[in-house]
């Protein structure tokens, strides 16, 4: 037990040790200061600049900016469409894997732009590497960028600068960040036992019996997995993700996938405060995801260490660790800490399955995907987490009198309704409304596994994984295409997955850019208003005390509406397994 215990705590030490150090690194490139990676990167970006057409000076406003972010979108979204779309005649396809149905393409398509990466496919029998490198792995780079390019953007206007320019955001945050983590992670993770080839699968004879064969899949894993990780990414180049031992081998490089993971949102917080020249206030809201982040993973891993008490009464032990549906290499521990560290970062990966949680681990993964502030998506995350910070600052003001400010400009009526249509309307109609019509036909659309409140949990968790741009599932739901081998052969798709593709691409798009558009307006808002000098009369945002109250407002107005479905789905299920009727 103090093992695990140990580990879990290392690893959150590692994250907090280089918060500063990436923080620092971030702002620099964002403020466009001189960097170690000039001299490389420089003639390269203007060679690109030169090449779109983008005037590297020239500032965007807040439509503008979201503009551009639809406009790019939709046709990188054309290109992964015909990418998987023509896999069957493009070359690198060693198992002459045929196209998808067409809504499994629709749906992955929508799910890596939006870097959700929410996969209703086995990456082994359904992708070639062909879409596995130029698709869905060049998409990993795009829509993480994306999604940071928004962050820094936020994080400028909150501050009371110009949004800066989507293309060169997006361009910076790939060749100064993504690419060149990327390739340094990927070396350490093939010296670490991840492959990295374009060979195909290798055929082996079986233990069991010699004159059977097994085909063991492989490929181009190493570079897509780092990116996978560092970027929030989630998607697995195998169907078991980040358990299969050619994307997880051992315990060196499942730390570095979970300090890749956090690294960036977790940082994004400190650069803010460089940005807002207010260190002391960084840390202060630092603190919220990560004291959030530590109660989650307590409760999560006490459930697991303490396993199920109707398998420990048979087994005549009080406690037994809950092993169902994990790897031995990893134990308790490290599989409670990656399932929380991953719906707490919206990456999705995942080493263990989810659906096998005792119900903490059910509440602890929904309860992030619920909040997404802890530490939240790519970029956005840290802008929710101001969003509600904005939030409490005008709820503290009524309730104390104060003038509600923020670093200096008052906080009106357009950012209390752009705050509060994000954070209270949006993320609620995408995960409950399309969650409540296939909970009503659970035979002919649902295909839940499970009856009862393990089955709610798992329409809602899919539905929650979506429109919070995570991607990880209870799984458990017919929401699988037959593989493309059988549609070759005549075989269709089926009603219930038809339907958890489409119905998830509602979710996926309302959670990935109506949230955008609205963080952009409320930054370029904030950006043009007039600083006004602070007075007795200002409410001090950089105090313990507003800390604690900005816990309070979140936990009031994230969580609340969503406990309903937590009491009826996890909760009741621990009650249920508690009184031994589970």
């Amino acid at each position: 037990m103090l093992q695990g215990w140990i580990q879990i705590a290392l690893t959150l030490l590692i994250l907090v040790a280089i918060t500063p150090f990436f923080g620092r690194y971030m702002a620099r490139v964002f403020q466009e200061q001189r960097t170690i990676l000039d001299p490389i990167l420089n003639p390269v970006e203007q060679f690109l600049y030169s090449v779109v057409g983008v005037r590297a000076k020239e500032d965007m406003t807040g439509w503008q900016y979201a503009r551009a972010i639809l406009y790019s979108n939709v046709v990188m979204g054309l290109l992964i469409f015909f990418i998987i779309s023509s896999q069957g005649w493009l070359p690198l396809n060693p198992t002459g894997v045929a196209a998808p149905t067409w809504d499994t393409i629709v749906h992955t398509t929508i799910s890596f732009i939006t870097n959700t990466n929410q996969q209703h496919y086995s990456g082994e029998t359904y992708m070639s590497y062909a879409s596995q490198m130029w698709g869905l792995g060049y998409h990993m780079f795009t829509s993480a960028a994306t999604g940071l390019a928004v962050g820094i953007a936020f994080i400028r206007g909150l501050t009371g600068r110009p949004l800066g320019n989507f293309y060169v955001d997006l361009i910076r945050a790939i060749t100064r960040v993504l690419l060149p983590i990327s390739v340094m992670g990927a070396i350490v993770l093939i010296a670490a036992g991840i492959p990295e080839t374009l060979a195909g699968p290798v055929v082996i004879p079986t233990l069991e019996d010699p004159a059977i064969s097994q085909a063991i899949a492989r490929g181009p894993v190493a570079h897509f997995e780092i990116i996978k990780e560092l970027g929030e990414n989630g998607g697995g180049f195998f169907a078991i993700n980040s358990a299969h031992p050619f994307e997880n081998p051992n315990g060196l490089v499942n730390l570095i996938q979970l300090v890749a993971i956090l690294s960036i949102p977790s940082s994004l917080i400190y650069t803010y405060g460089i940005f807002a020249n207010n260190l002391k206030q960084a840390w202060l809201v630092y603190s919220i995801p990560f004291a959030i982040l530590v109660v989650f993973i307590v409760i999560t891993a006490i459930g697991e260490y303490n396993g199920n008490p109707a398998v420990n009464a048979l087994l005549g032990v009080n406690h037994a660790p809950n092993l169902e549906g994990k790897e031995v290499r990893f134990g308790w521990a490290q599989s409670a800490l990656y399932a929380v560290i991953t719906t707490a970062s919206m990456c999705g990966a995942v080493n263990s399955f989810h659906d096998s949680f005792m119900p903490n681990g059910g509440f602890s993964t929904l309860s992030n995907m619920f909040l997404q502030i802890v530490f939240g998506g790519q970029g956005t995350g840290t802008a929710y987490l101001f969003a509600y910070l904005l939030l409490a600052v005008f709820v503290t003001g009524l309730m104390v009198g104060r003038t509600p400010e923020f670093l200096g400009r008052k906080i009106e009526k357009r950012e209390v309704v752009l705050a509060s249509f994000l954070i209270l309307l949006v993320h609620p109609i995408a995960i409950l409304i399309p969650g409540a019509i296939a909970l009503a036909f659970p035979d002919q659309l649902s295909g839940i596994s499970n009856p009862g409140f393990h089955g709610l949990s798992q329409v809602i968790y899919e539905y929650a994984s979506a429109a919070a741009n995570n991607g990880s599932g209870f799984e458990g739901l017919g929401d699988s295409q037959p593989s493309p081998f059988a549609i070759a052969g005549g075989a269709t798709t089926s009603t219930t997955a038809l339907w958890w593709n489409l119905s998830t691409c509602f979710s996926l798009l309302a959670g990935r850019y109506v949230p955008m558009v609205s963080l952009l307006l409320l930054a370029d808002g904030m950006a043009r208003k007039q600083p006004v000098p602070a007075t007795t009369g200002t409410l001090r945002t950089d105090t313990g005390l507003f800390t604690g109250v900005t816990i309070g407002v979140i936990l009031i107005l994230g969580a609340l509406e969503f406990f309903p479905i937590l009491a009826l789905g996890p909760i009741a299920e621990a009650f249920q397994i508690a009184r031994g009727i589970g």
